[in-house]
């Protein structure tokens, strides 16, 4: 299974420990994850399940593109960290 881990960042605003699931994909894999977290589910994806502007996800230390299904393949070792997106000047 997958590995997924929240940045403290975002666990200031919301309880999402980090969890193990399966999936082949980062929908897959993030799906099984928020299907007992809502509220983290929320606060990381919109209300068309997209990832939120403000948040940045990477596989195995690369960052993903596509924002929209999520559909970059996963495997049963990576590990996906999902992060608060920084900006600024």
């Amino acid at each position: 299974m997958a590995r997924v881990v929240f940045t403290q960042n975002i666990q200031r605003h919301v309880v999402c420990p980090d969890a193990e699931a399966a999936g082949c994909t980062v929908r897959e894999v993030l799906d099984n994850v928020f299907a007992e977290n809502p509220q983290a589910r929320a606060y990381v994806l919109d209300d068309q399940a997209a990832l939120r502007r403000h948040m940045a996800i990477f596989v195995d230390g690369k960052i993903i593109h596509d924002r929209t299904r999520l559909a970059e393949p996963v495997r049963e070792s990576s590990t996906i960290h999902v992060m608060q997106a920084l900006s600024g000047g």
